[in-house]
């Protein structure tokens, strides 16, 4: 008997000595010490056997109980103060390089704006479609702005622009983005693939629908043999690749616009409907995209042949576009800088 409980007192004081070594926390701690040391531990519960044994098994086994005892706490002890002092080392070193500025409770986190976002997204598919993005001023002059795209001072299409003229004479905030594709024109020579996104500012009373400053993006591609079959692919890629989906069909319709001719209007079939909704109005078709021939007189103000060469230029209202994409119905809630808005995106 005595040969059993001595190796139980051994294997005893060895498992502690292993769960010690393992314990890294003052609370893994706690748990041994319940475990081992309190008064229903293992330690406790192995010495209560001395009170069945006879007078000289108490005077062999005793003292190598205490022995456990004292043993069991000092190792306790020590791996407890070396815990303590690790603890309060890696606080010195946390309290010595603290950063006040790494951690701001309830700060909000930043993102990019939805109109970034899409102007991304319709980068990547047009530069996969080989064209070159481009960018230009905001503050424009009346040649670039009208004159070199077929409208001149006396056409009645500078009263739909509602232009915000500037004291300099002859100066203003682009009315459009097709500016940009007159300076490519001009600088870069044909072939010509471009496509430029960005600001425009008209004089128009704000509502849901419309704002004085909006955002614009237009592409132009001009070289030999263009036809409106190379618009109406372009225009099909594009659509189908901003929503994502394959069987999107395009109607199209003529329309007026002073730099192309013919001028097309081309409507897509909504993407979240088969039977009508209340983003196609119930038509089940979404007007997005004023397009054409580029016109001969833009050609030759530009210094192109227009024998030799032809192209097609497409223009639409990123605000449109973002607004159908996402279910949005005010165009002002792009501009209000309310952060419960913008975290949707």
């Amino acid at each position: 008997m005595q040969k059993n409980i001595k190796e139980e007192i051994n294997s005893l004081h060895q498992a502690l000595l292993a769960v010690l070594r393992s314990a890294a926390t003052t609370d893994a701690l706690e748990k041994i010490r319940i475990d081992f040391l309190g008064r229903s531990g293992r330690i406790a519960t192995l010495m209560k056997q001395l009170k069945q044994m006879s007078l000289e098994q108490k005077k062999e086994l005793g003292p190598l109980f205490n022995q456990l005892k004292v043993s069991s706490e000092q190792a306790f002890n020590t791996r407890s103060n070396a815990i303590k002092n690790f603890d309060s080392t890696e606080q010195a070193l946390k309290e010595k390089f603290f950063d006040v500025t790494a951690y701001k409770p309830n700060q909000y986190r930043g993102s990019l704006h939805i109109y970034t976002q899409l102007i991304q997204q319709l980068e990547d598919i047009f530069i996969s479609m080989g064209y070159s993005v481009e960018d230009g001023n905001e503050v424009e002059t009346d040649y670039y702005n009208f004159e070199t795209l077929n409208i001149p001072a006396d056409h009645p299409a500078r009263d739909i622009h509602d232009t915000f003229w500037l004291n300099v004479p002859n100066m203003l905030l682009r009315t459009h983005t097709s500016t940009v594709q007159a300076h490519a024109m001009e600088d870069k020579g044909v072939p010509l693939a471009v496509f430029a996104p960005g600001r425009c500012y008209r004089n128009e009373a704000t509502d849901a629908t419309h704002e004085f400053m909006f955002t614009q993006a237009e592409g132009l591609l001009i070289d030999k043999n263009i036809s409106i079959s190379n618009l109406l692919a372009t225009a099909k890629t594009f659509i189908q690749k901003i929503f994502e989906r394959d069987d999107i069909k395009l109607r199209v319709r003529p329309g007026y616009f002073p730099f192309v001719e013919p001028g097309l209007e081309i409507d897509a079939s909504c993407p979240f409907c088969k039977k009508g909704c209340s983003i196609c109005k119930k038509t089940r078709w979404i007007e997005l995209l004023g397009a054409g021939l580029v016109h001969s007189n833009v050609l030759q103000s530009s210094g192109i042949n227009p024998n030799i060469y032809s192209g097609f230029a497409f223009g639409f209202g990123l605000e449109r576009l973002a607004m159908i994409k996402n279910e949005i119905d005010d165009i002002r809630l792009f501009h209000n800088g309310k952060i419960n808005f913008l975290d949707q995106f």
